[in-house]
């Protein structure tokens, strides 16, 4: 490919498969495969900003009492677990973003493929290190699937990597097709676990 020029992004099935082995790509499959990654990047921000401003604490004091009740306070075992997670977390949604960024800078031609993987091989060292870490942590049984749910994120989001730096081998934007569901579902699970853990991404006390 010609660095500089948007290639093609795409939503899954036969509209990849039509794509592989062509040597040109129509402009309009360029410009909607692009719009489906930004699209889905704005998405996931978009979810994060509305679940804050709907857990935030000045809407929860205006909110009317028949909704759902507060979650109660984390035990000292749920809470020792919440800040052991917090700095992997934070480094985790960090490299999460960069990665997502890289990939739309390499297709707005900011990046060529070896700048994509480099950026992508520094979010795999930080999966990498969070895994490991992660595994280290005995979480207390009431929070054992929400520490399974935070693993299978990170998993994805490696997932997601190793697909994205293949790019930087053939070129071929396919890649991105398939890495991007991945990091949407990993970036679903970080938010579900975020909702029991940190509400509104607040540190707990």
């Amino acid at each position: 490919m010609v660095r500089g020029k948007p290639q093609a992004l795409g939503e899954g099935g036969a509209g990849v498969s039509a794509l592989i082995g062509e040597p040109r790509r129509s402009p309009n499959v360029k410009i909607f495969l692009f719009s489906f990654v930004l699209l889905s990047l704005l998405g996931v921000l978009t979810l994060a900003a509305v679940r804050e401003v709907v857990t935030s604490p000045a809407n929860s004091r205006t909110a009317h009492p028949t909704l759902a009740p507060p979650r109660p306070p984390l035990t000292p075992a749920e809470e020792a677990y919440a800040l052991a997670l917090w700095p992997i977390h934070n480094e985790v949604k960090a490299s999460a973003l960069k990665m997502t960024l890289g990939g739309l800078a390499y297709k707005l031609g900011e990046l060529d493929r070896g700048g994509l993987k480099s950026k992508v091989d520094a979010s795999s060292e930080t999966y990498r290190r969070a895994a490991m870490r992660i595994a280290a942590l005995t979480p207390p049984a009431s929070l054992a699937q929400v520490h399974e749910m935070y693993v299978d994120a990170v998993r994805l989001y490696q997932r997601s990597a190793a697909e994205m730096v293949r790019v930087g081998g053939d070129g071929r934007d396919e890649h991105l097709v398939v890495a991007q569901p991945l990091s949407m579902e990993a970036s679903e699970k970080l938010l579900k676990v975020g909702d029991v853990l940190w509400p509104s991404e607040y540190r707990p006390n």
